[in-house]
């Protein structure tokens, strides 16, 4: 189908309803250039961990987040990054979205019984050094997809979870054994779409209340001019955004949380022990390019759950710092919401540490 001299592909998804059919058509444009890494929307810090996992040679890179996060061209963009002759690549996918010179791409056929699993088993005899797979959809795939990683294959996936710490709990969901998530996980990235504030009408000031609260953030924000708001104008057809960026939470698996995995940690410790190794959230992460005039609170509260909203923010500095940590990483001072006695993170309401029983100085209201 040929648009202002475009080849594209339309993914049309129909459904009979009551007062008739209901259509929904994803736009692939061929056209378009994959995407870099550094287009992407990573911090610098982020940017060098991808980078980082992308020199292995062996281990399993995970992509979450829900549909229509981006987490497809994520994969495109890393594959597009490390793609020349010597390496071979080959992808599973469930459709290929789009074709990449130099990389050999096998459409997954269920109804001939060509489906991710036995796919992925034809591809490990055909001498690859790393593997895409679209979608680890269940236990066969994610099993076959880590014993790939275990002999000698970077691999590359994606997985429906809410965050990157959920994913290792789901993994373990679908049979993958612990000792496997443990010791070939390298890396896994969440993140979300947002709307990026239009640059030629974008304006700074106050916050509706209602959109932090709808984050679980202090009310006290919206007294602050220095946020950006959205206006509208010609250039972005009077909506105040103008395309999207994306959001990002990278987990690290370091050496205590790996082990952690291995010796059956809940999913609470080991959200716990990644914001402590350093894991950024994606709202920690939105709310910075929020700072930053590339999005708004508004926007973050349209794409984050309110589980993903644990953040403090430096009573002496005002930066938003990681949750989890006894002190500012900006200025060094105590942060809020921690024990002033032993360090112990605190949920706003508690009047007192339930680790070491140190009464707070004030208690929030």
């Amino acid at each position: 189908m040929a648009k202002a001299g475009h080849t594209i592909d339309l993914r049309v998804s129909s459904l009979p309803t009551q007062h008739g059919e209901k259509v929904v058509a994803r736009i692939l444009d061929h056209s378009r250039a994959l995407l870099s890494l550094s287009a992407l929307g990573f911090s610098s810090d982020d940017s060098g961990t991808v980078a980082g996992w992308l020199k292995r040679r062996t281990g399993i890179i995970l992509v979450t987040g829900p549909t229509g996060s981006g987490k497809t061209t994520t994969l495109y963009a890393m594959i597009n990054a490390i793609r020349e002759d010597r390496i071979n690549i080959v992808t599973v996918e469930d459709p290929i979205e789009y074709s990449i010179p130099g990389i050999n791409q096998v459409q997954v056929h269920p109804e001939i019984g060509l489906t991710f699993a036995r796919a992925l088993r034809a591809i490990l005899r055909q001498d690859p050094n790393v593997i895409l797979i679209g979608e680890i959809r269940d236990g066969e795939t994610a099993e076959i997809a880590f014993r790939a990683a275990m002999t000698g294959h970077l691999v590359l996936s994606t997985l429906h979870t809410n965050d990157a710490p959920a994913t290792i709990a789901r993994l373990i969901d679908l049979g993958v054994p612990r000792y496997l998530v443990a010791a070939q996980t390298t890396g896994v990235l969440a993140q979300r779409l947002v709307r990026a504030l239009c640059p030629a009408c974008r304006v700074q000031g106050r916050p509706p209340v209602s959109h932090l609260l709808q984050l679980n953030l202090p009310a006290a924000w919206c007294d602050d001019p220095t946020w950006w708001l959205p206006v509208g104008c010609d250039a972005c057809g009077e909506t105040g955004y103008q395309g999207r960026i994306s959001l990002f939470e990278t987990l690290v698996p370091a050496r205590t949380l790996r082990e952690q995995i291995g010796a059956g940690a809940s999913e609470h410790e080991l959200r716990t022990s990644a914001v402590r190794s350093g894991m950024v959230s994606l709202l920690t992460d939105g709310l910075a390019k929020a700072r930053a005039g590339l999005t708004t609170v508004e926007e973050l509260g349209r794409v984050l759950e309110s589980e993903e909203s644990a953040v403090t923010l430096c009573d002496a500095c005002r930066h938003v710092t990681p949750p989890g940590y006894a002190f500012c990483p900006f200025c060094g001072e105590r942060t809020a919401g921690t024990c002033g006695g032993c360090g112990h993170a605190l949920l706003g309401t508690w009047t007192h540490c339930p680790a070491c029983g140190h009464q707070r100085r004030t208690v929030p209201g």
